[in-house]
């Protein structure tokens, strides 16, 4: 134990490129108000020093040229070594400006706080693992200015972070985000604070008791390969009740190996959730209420290594769901499910299970049937499928009565309220095939061209106009009252004899 580095201490070892001080500075148990310490400029003489490991001490915090001359540092850890380090200014790490460091390891600190910039002297950091604190705030995106290469982002179990759309604004290099436990609880905020992170491969938000989210939460993530979203309370989400309908969050991941959503209460899954994903190869989808899943879910998965299902409420393993997904399956655990032992629920599972090379421990013990009653506590694997394939050529031949009986009931009402309809267009058609055709009506003959109706003031008009047309043309003859009415006839019928 070393209760006082000295600016000296490490002279002449230039040459040392792994140094181990794991719990070298502990504070004694009878000294109550002495801290260990370190002088600045300590570690000026370790010129090749690439390692150094400091975790489990109990130093009060960094001073200002705690880490200067440290020009060849690439990976240190500080965990669990500072107890008065809650907050980290923009000159905590300034000792560490001229380090190449590429991974900083600074858990179990109990920092509350995080100042904008502070990490703006690293970088060259790939590496930033901020876990097991007590991390309090809004995250801006100014935390992480300067962090120019930064890969992976540690910041699982902390206190409470309270994300906005600029909060890894400023890392776009980033590819793994661990926010595990940390009460990020509302992610429901456009744009995304995902939306920047093109880069990103691996994403954890588990454990944050979240419940609302939108559909472009991961929009252009394309580039995501394991998301983990289990112990959270995504149910609503997938209901097709929900306002709006089922929200389709997972749209787009094309390249996602592995999905993890146990623990969410799911009790409905939407046919389309899958679509498109047609690369992953592990989804974990236990300890949620499932029951029934529909025919097309699986559909894309046909490269599936593994499916998690287990303590779920499934009783029926029908192939039109399972069959696309268990084509190249490797691993499944479907345990703790009430499977219903009939024909129509378990008889392809049955089946499969009896043939497959694919591993499912515990088998014998925790596959068993909850119904009927009389295969209850029954392996699942004992099923005795074998009165299932005589029903085989019933099922054909009431297809086929069925389809018949449905088509003679429409032909029936069909001839019953279309018939004459039907007799018509027949009968027109077969005069046209067999070329006949309308009759022609001889020329009508008439007595008169015309039938002139005037008004008694116009009678000498239309005699003076009317009559000398008739003498130039013989053709044209008018019927006019005063001359062509039958004497004796009264007028009305007079008329009406004229017009025919």
């Amino acid at each position: 134990n070393i209760g006082h580095l000295y600016s000296r201490s490490f002279y002449g070892l230039s040459k040392v490129k792994n140094l181990n001080l794991k719990r070298t500075f502990t504070k004694p148990k009878n000294a109550m108000f002495s801290f260990p310490k370190i002088d600045d400029f300590s570690f000026q003489w370790l010129k090749c020093l690439e390692y150094l490991n400091m975790e489990d001490n109990s130093l009060l915090g960094i001073t200002t040229n705690m880490f200067t001359g440290l020009t060849n540092l690439k990976h240190t850890t500080l965990s669990n070594s500072f107890a008065n380090l809650q907050t980290l200014t923009n000159v905590t790490f300034s000792s560490l400006a001229h380090s190449p460091l590429l991974t900083l390891n600074l858990t179990r600190n109990k920092i509350s706080h995080i100042e904008s910039g502070a990490f703006s002297w690293l970088g060259h950091l790939e590496v930033l693992d901020l876990g097991l604190n007590e991390i309090n705030q809004e995250l801006t995106g100014q935390e992480w200015k300067g962090l120019e290469n930064i890969v992976e982002i540690y910041l699982s179990y902390n206190k409470y972070l309270t994300l906005t759309s600029g909060s890894f604004a400023s890392v776009p290099s980033l590819r793994r985000l661990m926010l595990r436990r940390v009460a990020c609880k509302h992610l429901d905020i456009s744009p995304s604070p995902f939306h920047p992170l093109r880069n990103l491969t691996i994403l954890d938000l588990s454990n944050n008791n979240i419940a609302n989210i939108n559909d472009e939460m991961l929009k252009g993530l394309d580039q995501l390969e394991i998301l983990d979203l289990q112990h959270n309370n995504l149910a609503r989400l997938w209901k097709h009740a929900n306002p709006g309908g089922p929200v389709l969050f997972l749209k787009g991941l094309s390249h996602l190996h592995i999905l993890n959503l146990e623990s969410n209460g799911f009790d409905e899954i939407p046919a389309d959730v899958f679509k498109g994903l047609s690369q992953l190869r592990v989804i974990y989808l236990g300890l949620n209420n499932l029951n029934l899943l529909p025919d097309s879910l699986f559909d894309d998965q046909t490269t599936l290594k593994s499916l998690s299902l287990q303590k779920n409420l499934i009783t029926s393993v029908e192939k039109s769901v399972f069959g696309p997904a268990f084509q190249n399956l490797n691993s499944l655990d479907m345990s703790f499910n009430p499977f219903d032992c009939t024909c129509e629920s378990l008889a392809w599972f049955a089946s499969w299970l009896n043939g497959t090379h694919t591993n499912i421990e515990d088998l014998p013990s925790h596959y068993l049937c909850n119904t009927p009653p009389q295969y209850h506590a029954t392996p699942v694997m004992l099923f005795d499928i074998s009165p299932c394939k005589d029903s085989a050529p019933f099922k054909l031949l009431f297809v086929i009565n069925t389809s018949f009986l449905f088509t003679l009931i429409f032909v029936v009402l069909l001839v019953h309220f279309q018939g004459w309809r039907i007799a018509f267009y027949w009968n027109v058609t077969i005069h046209r095939v067999l070329g006949f055709k309308e009759i022609d009506h001889q020329a009508e003959k008439h007595d008169y061209s015309a039938y002139v109706v005037h008004a008694q003031e116009d009678a000498r008009w239309i005699w003076k106009h009317f009559c000398p047309m008739e003498e130039k043309d013989h053709s044209l003859r008018f019927c006019l009252e005063e001359r062509d009415f039958e004497a004796g006839t009264p007028e009305l019928e007079a008329i009406v004899n004229s017009i025919k």
